[in-house]
């Protein structure tokens, strides 16, 4: 753009404007809004537009993911949710958690062995993560220690 004359450079950048401000209605439409309503029979419906001819309510979606600082706690193992040993990791995931594929990728990263269990795709997973009286995800076991959530820092704490 250096050697473009000023009188180039407005209209580009008036074309640049322009296309910033119309992608705005997509990048809305692209977050996800959830919409609620009933029919004429009462049935509850749910979609990403609010119909025409009825009153609709935004939905509120809440990812069930720990965020925040991790919490590390000691916990008493069950049968077979327990850690083998004091460096058995074992981490309790879903495909769409952010937060477990950040601890999965430091795992890899520092060739930490560990166990996945997804907790909406598989048995033993869905079993554990009762026992553990899970509320969200991931649920990091290393020995005694639990940690939900993921920090690195706290991990290290738990895991060295």
């Amino acid at each position: 753009m250096s050697g473009t004359k000023p009188e180039t450079r407005r209209p580009m950048l008036l074309v640049v404007i322009v296309l910033l401000l119309s992608a705005l209605p997509v990048a809305q439409t692209l977050a996800g809004d959830v919409y609620t309503w009933k029919d004429a029979s009462g049935r509850v419906h749910f979609g990403d537009r609010p119909p025409a001819r009825a009153r609709a309510e935004p939905v509120e979606i809440r990812i069930n993911t720990y965020t925040g600082r991790p919490i590390v706690s000691d916990y008493k193992a069950s049968g077979e949710v327990a850690s083998r040993d004091q460096k058995d990791v074992v981490i309790y995931t879903t495909n769409w958690c952010g937060v477990c594929k950040k601890a999965k990728a430091y795992f890899r990263a520092h060739d930490i062995a560990y166990r996945e269990y997804d907790v909406e795709n598989t048995r033993k997973g869905r079993r554990d993560y009762e026992r553990l009286k899970g509320r969200g995800v991931p649920i990091i076991l290393v020995g005694n220690k639990r940690m939900n959530g993921f920090r690195s820092e706290s991990f290290e704490k738990i895991y060295n």
